[in-house]
């Protein structure tokens, strides 16, 4: 029933159904008239046949309950959170406060254009935005999530070649540092992928897209900067191969953290790519909550984005669905709004001016982390990265068979999240690291003092991190059960 820490002895706290006693209530509410007086308020088809079998217990019981839970989680607005191409960035408050805006918050999604003009107005200004940064001149803001924004991006370009060749042909390239979504989106698709290899410096090299681009292939699925972060030095003589034999460029946009008001994905010659609001431009990301993925297309993939779109006649707008060419709807309404709202929010406070620093900040600390940290752990390529650096555990392993995955717990104890580990697919044994902008030189060096005691105890006392980690409640899990054979509620002992 306990944890023995090294600061000392922790004892478990019992769970809120292990305190639960007959007859206590968190809550005394007075029967209404109507109750009292004995008039059935509910059908009788709808009422439980049985009492739920909830805890009962005091109201500061319940409320310790939850706001310990609350204190046991690790999120962004508690610790640093170096997820390699998940971008972990913290969420500026001045966000939420627009999104929660009464003229936002309460809008009505069914209501008559006449009285949305202003949240009409920011999504027709947050499309044109987009468009600037990344060189596309045409946006949906209608996906979901990132992933949701390629099935879009890639339907689009599967639409306009069957428009224009009557075939949407049959195959799509895809390099082994594209993000791992990609082949799932082509197979939703009806496409078959086609594995490209990266070259020694970690990058795709022209040669190998012209072995592989034939006439039955749609186009190439890329992300840029890539999974090694590293960006794609070849990508416009890439698009040329591409183009030449009538395929299209896909881009893969959630790395674009690191390009802002440097460089355009549609300047390089991408034909469509999705962004990550909830990466990119600080709306909230992780829990299942509300992402958003939009689509930026250049102007021959126009004609198919999502219905309905958002015009502007005078200073008025409207919604219109007259685009015959259409995929049609991709999500209700128009995406999640309130995630538009932040990122509207976020790029009118940081301008053109900031989104270039804050570019250029999430390439300095990635490459901050980089230096200091190669003399003790093995760096993929060891030369000027982007938003994002990859090491791997080959020192480690060596010294005291030390692996990723202990390494990761290790860093639990110290007060950190993990890096992303085992990933890219095309590096054994990765530790994927972001450290973002948002995060100081303290920070980074915290973080940095807590590899080297990692690696220095890797070799002193292997033991010690192998069976990390030894903080936490929850210490080491068996991870492959608990993928397979989740426990999600609560069960009494011996059931």
């Amino acid at each position: 029933m306990s944890n023995f820490a090294t600061q000392g002895l922790q004892f478990r706290e019992p769970l809120i159904f292990e305190r639960s006693s007959p007859g206590r209530e968190a809550a005394s509410l007075p029967r209404s008239a109507r109750e009292a007086a004995g008039e059935v308020m509910i059908p009788e088809a709808l009422l439980r046949t049985r009492a739920p079998s909830w805890p009962e217990v005091s109201e500061p019981e319940a409320v310790r309950h939850f706001v310990r839970l609350s204190q046991q989680n690790y999120g962004i607005d508690t610790g640093f959170f170096p997820l390699g191409s998940c971008t972990m960035k913290y969420n500026p408050k001045i966000n939420e406060d627009a999104a929660r805006l009464e003229g936002f918050a309460e809008l009505h999604p069914l209501a008559h254009p006449s009285w949305l003009q202003g949240a009409l107005a920011l999504y027709w200004e947050l499309e044109r935005y987009l468009a600037e940064i990344t060189g596309l001149p045409a946006v949906t803001l209608q996906p979901a999530a990132g992933a949701h924004g390629e099935y879009t991006g890639m339907a689009l370009m599967r639409a306009h070649l069957i428009a224009r060749d009557g075939d949407a042909r049959k195959k799509v390239l895809i390099p082994d540092t594209a993000h791992g979504t990609n082949p799932a989106t082509c197979a939703m698709l009806g496409y078959e992928t086609v594995a490209l290899k990266s070259s020694d410096r970690g990058v795709l090299r022209p040669e190998e897209v012209a072995r592989a681009m034939a006439p039955d292939v749609a186009g190439i699925m890329l992300t840029n900067p890539n999974t090694l972060g590293l960006f794609e030095e070849h990508i416009k003589e890439v698009a040329e191969i591409v183009h030449a034999q009538g395929g299209l460029v896909y881009c893969d946009g959630a790395n674009m953290n690191a390009l802002l008001g440097r460089a355009r994905p549609g300047d390089m010659g991408v034909d469509a790519m999705h962004l990550n609001l909830h990466k990119t431009f600080s709306t909230p990301h992780g829990g299942g909550g509300p992402g958003s993925g939009p689509v930026c297309v250049q102007e021959v993939l126009a004609p198919y984005l999502p219905i309905p779109r958002v015009e502007r006649d005078g200073d008025r707008f409207h919604l219109t669905s007259d685009r015959p060419l259409s995929i049609g709807r991709v999500k209700a309404y128009l995406g999640n709004f309130g995630m538009h709202v932040r990122a509207y929010t976020y790029i009118r406070e940081l301008g053109r001016e900031g989104l270039l620093a804050a570019g250029e900040m999430a390439v300095l600390n990635a490459n901050y982390l980089r230096v200091r940290l190669r003399e003790r752990f093995h760096v993929v390529h060891d030369r000027t990265c982007m938003h994002e650096v990859v090491l791997t555990d080959k020192h480690q392993r060596k010294a005291g068979e030390v692996e990723t995955r202990d390494i990761a717990k290790g860093l639990i104890d110290r007060g950190f999240h993990p890096p992303t580990t085992y990933f890219p697919i095309c590096v054994p044994n990765a530790l994927m690291i972001e450290p973002t902008e948002t995060e100081s030189k303290e920070t980074l060096d915290r973080f940095v003092d807590a590899m080297i005691d990692i690696d220095d105890l890797s070799k002193a006392d292997p033991a010690a991190i192998k069976s990390a980690p030894h903080l936490p409640l929850v210490g080491r899990l068996d991870e492959t059960r608990a993928v397979r054979k989740p426990i999600l509620r609560w069960r009494a002992p011996g059931a």
